[in-house]
This record gives structure tokens, C-alpha cells and sequence, in this order.
């Protein structure tokens, strides 16, 4: 057993009472969050770099945690898709600290003036981006998530309380243990990143009303878990509901193009949540391009559950039932449907939707405006796949989660996001009239 878990384990035992060990937990990440939000920016990246070069050192120890996980999955019910999303390889760890390297390179958000201004009567006004202070976050089987969620939460001065699933226990311990040490090294506090070990249900719910220590709560993971935490926590919480994201193919597309982006937002990594879910195709080019694209799409295992006319221009594919409009399959599965305009298209995403991520494929501007103007999602893409809805490809270096809200972060959640602000007044002695 890992030594970082035996430290865990000993603080569990010297708090057998659950709400006494959440509340302590609390506690110390409260105290942590106002030494981290006043830390230079310049330690907060040795931190990042620093727990890169050792999680790349420590690859073979961190593939052993990892092998425990993967041997236990199947005991859990994991899907293969599930497994997949938890298994880490030579090439996942290089992803994870490359991303560590890459927040390092960002700006610090903290203390970025937003606006400013100077009153008739001299007195100056500040807008001034701070940290919310303590990040609940609860996830699910994703070691990478682990060391993403404590990158983004300490370089914008937030401390975060990890609260992980069974599933991925010991990579998410062993990568902890760097963390903790890289920290350390730094001179931050190292209470900045805390690891709930208790394997209790009820921890989440004890978290989740300690709103005095903790100013938001992160779920990420499927809906049952983002409905429990949006219904008993007493901090406001950023929610990512389900990935249940669309493809429209318009009458002016370019086919070629269309085939070659909608495989990729269905098969380059389907058990994700910006997979594309549901394809929508203009009459005006169904009869020559759905064979076409059901073709590929067959060749590479997708299963199409499409209308009357899909069914008839694509030879393998079954009839759809309108719960799979909905469902966010997360597999080599496929909702398709043939729309007369597209305001047809947009009307069924409105509907049928997460508002999570939506792509037209279309050669005129003027579609994909009216596009981009009528679909409620957090992110729309024109001529590209919605696989590119991710803090890494908008230049965020990482992400602790994508926001299908309004408030108060909409789609990729990264430094900024993790900020509020205050006003900052400065003055020469002015008192009010």
C-alpha cells in the first residue's frame, strides 16, 4: 500500500464520525485557500512544473496504482467505455503532466484589473479578478480529472477538496501524493489539495452543506450524481449534465468535409462527452450523401438508429424510438434523422439537446449564423467537430469541467471561471457629502 494512502487512512481512523471528518477537512482547505490567495504567481507554477516532472518520474508507480484500479473495474459494473476513460498508459501520463506544464504557462487570472475608472471627484475604481476560495469537486473514474481539477483550482488561488470515485482510488492517491510533495516543495500549503478518503455515500452529502468553508461544488460525472449534488448542496454548483451533442448537415455542405466530421465527432473517442450523439441531415442532400456516410460510419462499428428515410438509404441501419433523440449513448451508437430546413435542425437540438456542444457543416455564412444564433448550447461549432469542445483546444490548458449553465460559467471551465471579483477603491482622504 502506497504511503500517501496509509497517511489517509490513519487521518480517517483518528476521525471515525463522518461529519467530524468532512467538517475538519473543510476546514483546513478554508485556512489553505486565503494562504493561496495571496501566493505570488511565480509559486504557484513552480507547484505545476514541479508536479509534472514528478508524475513523469514516477510513471511506473503511478501504472501500478493504475493496474489495482483496472483489475478492480469489472466489480464495479465499468463499461468498456467506462474502463477505457480509467485506464492510464505511457502516453495518458505524458498528457497529464504536459497539461500541468501547459496551466504553468498561462497568465495568472488573480489580480487581473477587468475594468477600472477614475470618478468626477477623483476617486478610483477597480475591478479586480480574486479566487471563490473552496472548490468541492466530486467526479467519477477519471484519474487525469484528479490532477486537471488541482491544477486549474491552485493556479487561480482556489484550494479544492477531491472527492473521487471508488473506481479510480489508487491512481487518484498516488497522483495526490505528488501533488502533495510538489506543493511542499513550493512552499504552498500542502492542505491546498485535499483527497476525501472516506468511501462513505454520505461524505458528499456532509460536504455539501458545509457552506460556510466551501463557496462551490464541482460534480462531474453522470446525471444521477449532478441531480444529487445540484439538489442538496447549499453553495451554488457548476453543473456539466449529459453530452447529448448534434451534427446538423445543411443543403449547402460540403459532403466530403461532413463524412470526414461527423466520423470523427462519433468514433475518434465515443465514451466521451463531446461525441456527437445525433446526426441531422437536410432532405435536399440525404438521397446523395447518407449512403455515403453510413457507409463509413458502418465500416468503423457505429450502429444508426434513424427515421423512415435513413433507414431506407442506409441498408444497416434501425428504426429509431424517440427516447434515442435524448440519449446521450456515450458508444458506437447513433441517432440520425432527416430535417426539411435548418430551422428544423435547430428546433430538434432545442429540444432534444443538452446544450452542450452542436456543429453545422455548411458552405454559407449566413446559415451558420442563423445557426449559431438559434441553438441554446455552450459551444457551436461551424465546420468542425464538437470533439474540439475542451479547456485544452480553446487554449485554456485545462479544464475542470464544461458548464452546460448560464451562471455562473458557461462551457469549458478554467482559471477564469474559478474567479469572482471585488471592487478595489482608492481614494485621497474623500469622504461623502
Amino acid at each position: 500500500m502506497y504511503a500517501v494512502r496509509d497517511d489517509f487512512m490513519a487521518a480517517a481512523n483518528r476521525v471515525s464520525d463522518l461529519a467530524t471528518y468532512c467538517r475538519e477537512l473543510a476546514e483546513r482547505s478554508r485556512v489553505a485557500s486565503r494562504r493561496l490567495a495571496a501566493a505570488c504567481g511565480e509559486s504557484k507554477n513552480a507547484f505545476l512544473r514541479d508536479a509534472a516532472r514528478r508524475i513523469r518520474a514516477q510513471a511506473g508507480r503511478l501504472l501500478e496504482a493504475n493496474a489495482a484500479d483496472i483489475e478492480a473495474a469489472p466489480g464495479f459494473g465499468l463499461t468498456a467505455a467506462q474502463i477505457d476513460r480509467l485506464r492510464l498508459d505511457a502516453g495518458r501520463i505524458e498528457s497529464i503532466a504536459a497539461g500541468l506544464d501547459a496551466v504553468a504557462a498561462l497568465p495568472d487570472p488573480v489580480g487581473e484589473v477587468i475594468e477600472g475608472s477614475v470618478r468626477p471627484n477623483g476617486l478610483e475604481i477597480g475591478k479586480v479578478r480574486v479566487p471563490l476560495g473552496v472548490v468541492f469537486f466530486v467526479y467519477e473514474s477519471r484519474p487525469n480529472v484528479t490532477a486537471d481539477a488541482a491544477a486549474i483550482c491552485v493556479k487561480s488561488g482556489n484550494s479544492v477538496i477531491l472527492r473521487g470515485g471508488k473506481e479510480a482510488a489508487h491512481s487518484s492517491a498516488a497522483l495526490v501524493e505528488q501533488l502533495w510533495l510538489a506543493l511542499e516543495s513550493a512552499g504552498l500549503p500542502r492542505d491546498a489539495v485535499l483527497w476525501v478518503d472516506r468511501r462513505e455515500r454520505d461524505a458528499v452529502s456532509e460536504f455539501l452543506r458545509l457552506s460556510e468553508f466551501i463557496d462551490l461544488a464541482i460534480p462531474r460525472g453522470g446525471r444521477a450524481l449532478i441531480e444529487r449534488v445540484t439538489r442538496d448542496a447549499r453553495m451554488p454548483v457548476i453543473k456539466h449534465f449529459s453530452g447529448n451533442c448534434h451534427v446538423y448537415v445543411d443543403a449547402a455542405a460540403d459532403l466530403h468535409m461532413a463524412t470526414r466530421i461527423v466520423v470523427n465527432a462519433k468514433c475518434q473517442r465515443p465514451g466521451v462527452c463531446n461525441a456527437c450523439e445525433s446526426l441531422l441531415v437536410h432532405r435536399a442532400v440525404a438521397e446523395s450523401w447518407l449512403p455515403e456516410v453510413g457507409r463509413a460510419l458502418g465500416d468503423a462499428g457505429v450502429e444508426i438508429r434513424g427515421d423512415e428515410t435513413v433507414c431506407r438509404l442506409v441498408p444497416h441501419a434501425v428504426p429509431v424510438r424517440e427516447e434515442d433523440y435524448g440519449t446521450e449513448y456515450l458508444d458506437l451508437i447513433l441517432s440520425a434523422r432527416v430535417v426539411d430546413s435548418l430551422e428544423d435542425a435547430a428546433a430538434h437540438i432545442n429540444r432534444y439537446g443538452s446544450k452542450h456542444s452542436d456543429a453545422i457543416v455548411t458552405d454559407r455564412l449566413a446559415a451558420a449564423r442563423a445557426f449559431a444564433a438559434a441553438v441554446d448550447t455552450a459551444a457551436v461549432f461551424v465546420n468542425a467537430s464538437t470533439r474540439f469542445h475542451d479547456g485544452g483546444e480553446f487554449g485554456l490548458g485545462a479544464e475542470i469541467g464544461i458548464s452546460t449553465d448560464k451562471f455562473h460559467a458557461r462551457g469549458p471551465c478554467g482559471l477564469k471561471e474559478l474567479t469572482t471579483y471585488k471592487y478595489i477603491v482608492y481614494g485621497a482622504g474623500h469622504i461623502r457629502d
